[in-house]
């Protein structure tokens, strides 16, 4: 993945661009109808200086004012007004729905990807950088399409149609007039090459801003318990200077190479058409009309000139955006899926890792050649220090990393054979932190799950014991729930835990120090729902606490991602290794306690 500070070279800020535009093709009718409404806005506009130079020419100057002449002139100078306002709001709309639909569209296939993404890639990136890119930079993108593309396109016609009709009242004047338009070329690069790597900057800086926000939110008790709000006021604040500074940089290019370039070139201009007719007075006669249009026309040119100037830099900031959305879209980091054409069930749920070696970077080995079986109805445990290698052994039976040696079967079959709805409804999960979603009770046991009944998640709810705590809720399983669940116990949000997993009634029981952060009373509860859960069912716990795994039918103690013992509780005692002092240790803390 790119750094995001890189800057875009021409070539990458063109293809880019022509991405972008790919999302436009599904509303092409509605865009050529928008572009036509917009032609006629132009063409209305444009016909207006004309009519009054006809007017001063033809009628002011020589004192003609026949009024059935004058009065459809006035007409349809009034009709031309009425006809310019009127497209331009339709032709606004419209652009503004299909931007709007581009962006949605836009975020949803960001969103699909970053959900298909592995979890080696969320371990890279900040989580309020991703959301910064699926909120922030879209957002920037759907300016290039309200903004920029409308206003481009309609001044661009419109800067065309007025050198069409200076064409037409003096070809010579209005050749003059065209050397301008390399000049302008010549700055709005500059002005590219220049703008791009600050906005480039400017939007890192904005990741960076939301991320540190969403670290700050979720650690609020922990930077408020040891007091550390100085020195995060003070980060943040050095985040934002940054993001100021870049900020400042890109505003000083686009108040030097913006609208003064073009104020300067439009002041030539209109010396040129005033030295023009200047010296033809000494010649002939001067058409009065002709020098207001033209006057007009200059000033009709180098206005649009100056909107596209000054959308060049929203053009550019929508670049970058795109860019970086783009670089997210294309991650192909994927968590592993399915391989091969077999479609296998999962029947008993055993379990058999056989010589599984396996590293998170490439190079420094957090797991070396582990072996184990689990059969159905059997509890696995593993216990180990930290770092150990417990949690690499789950997340490669979850299948969130790819498995690089070794194997790992499921009633004899790979795991990459297993399809993901296959794999993922027999297999259920419990965390030590348990997360709970913005809702009510019952949305969070199913998940947004489909097909089940009230009667069903009352009686999930039952077997691991949550019926007693909800029932005391005043609104029962439609009870709200706040984000992460701040109003429940930890134990609660456990048990809830637990419902959303039986739910679904899983032949496999994956469990991940499910009882580390709760206490010792509410621990006994946990305890005895999660024996209910366990039985005849494959279970694999990590284990905190060595008193909670005394039945497991098989305990597997890792040190340095090795196994270096295994056997029950009783046998694991009398070896008086590792796992006898382990249990010593703890025993001692407990007295203590």
């Amino acid at each position: 993945m790119k750094h995001t500070d890189e800057i875009l070279t021409g070539k990458e800020q063109r293809a880019i661009f022509i991405r972008l535009l790919g999302y436009a093709k599904v509303h092409f009718k509605k865009l050529l109808l928008a572009f036509f409404i917009m032609l006629l806005a132009a063409g209305a506009e444009l016909l207006q200086p004309i009519l009054i130079a006809r007017f001063i020419d033809d009628y002011l100057t020589p004192q003609a004012f026949p009024t059935d002449v004058l009065g459809m002139l006035v007409s349809f100078y009034i009709g031309l007004l009425v006809l310019a306002v009127i497209c331009q709001y339709v032709q606004s709309i419209l652009f503004q729905k299909i931007a709007l639909r581009i962006v949605q569209a836009l975020r949803v296939d960001v969103f699909k990807n970053v959900q298909k993404l592995g979890l080696s890639f969320f371990d890279r990136m900040p989580g309020g950088g991703l959301v910064s890119r699926i909120t922030n930079d879209t957002e920037s993108i759907k300016e290039l399409y309200v903004s920029v593309l409308a206003v481009f396109v309609q001044n661009g016609m419109f800067m065309i149609g007025t050198f069409v009709a200076m064409f037409y009242l003096n070809a010579t004047l209005a050749l003059y007039c065209l050397i301008f338009l390399p000049l302008l070329l010549v700055v709005i690069r500059l002005y590219r090459s220049i703008s791009s790597r600050f906005y480039e900057h400017v939007s890192a800086k904005v990741s960076e801003i939301n991320a540190k926000m969403s670290e700050s939110v979720q650690g609020m008790a922990i930077i408020q318990v040891f007091r550390q709000e100085k020195r995060m006021r003070k980060e943040f604040g050095r985040t934002n200077d940054e993001h100021y500074q870049a900020g400042m940089k890109a505003m000083k290019a686009d108040a030097l190479l913006l609208r003064p370039i073009v104020d300067i070139l439009s002041l030539i201009a209109i010396s040129i058409v005033l030295i023009y007719f200047g010296f033809q007075s000494f010649i002939g006669p001067v058409e009065l009309g002709v020098l207001y249009a033209f006057i007009n026309y200059l000033d009709r040119f180098f206005e649009p000139v100056n909107q596209i100037m000054q959308r060049l830099s929203i053009f550019q900031q929508a670049i970058v955006s795109a860019g970086r959305v783009f670089r997210l879209m294309d991650q192909r980091e994927y968590a592993p899926t399915k391989t091969g054409t077999e479609t296998p069930t999962i029947e008993k749920g055993t379990i058999e890792f056989n010589n599984v070696t396996f590293s998170y970077d490439g190079s420094t080995q957090v797991l070396t050649n582990i072996s184990f079986k689990a059969e159905k109805g059997q509890t696995v445990a593993l216990v180990g220090h930290t770092g150990s290698g417990k949690s690499s052994i789950i997340n490669l039976l979850l299948r969130f990393y790819p498995l690089t040696k070794g194997t790992i079967t499921i009633d004899g079959k790979p795991l990459q054979a297993f399809s993901e709805e296959e794999f993922r409804s027999k297999v259920g999960l419990v965390l030590q932190d348990s997360f709970l979603y913005s809702g009510t009770v019952a949305s969070n046991v199913t998940l947004g799950r489909d097909g089940y009944e009230r009667g069903e998640i009352e009686a999930a709810c039952a077997f691991v014991g949550a019926d007693t705590f909800i029932q005391n809720l005043e609104h029962g399983y439609d009870a709200k729930v706040t984000e992460r669940g701040a109003t429940f116990s930890s134990g609660e949000k456990q048990l809830l835990s637990f419902a959303r997993t039986m739910l679904a009634d899983p032949a496999i029981l994956v469990l991940d120090e499910a009882t580390a952060s709760v206490d010792t009373e509410t621990e006994e509860s946990i305890q005895q729902a999660l024996e209910k859960m366990q039985q005849n069912r494959t279970t694999i716990a990590i284990a905190h606490r060595l008193s909670t795994i005394k039945h497991a039918d098989q305990i597997l103690v890792l040190h340095q991602g090795e196994i270096v013992e295994r056997g029950n509780h009783e046998q694991l005692l009398k070896r008086q290794g590792l796992y006898h002092k382990m249990y010593l240790l703890q025993a001692r803390e407990n007295v203590t306690a």
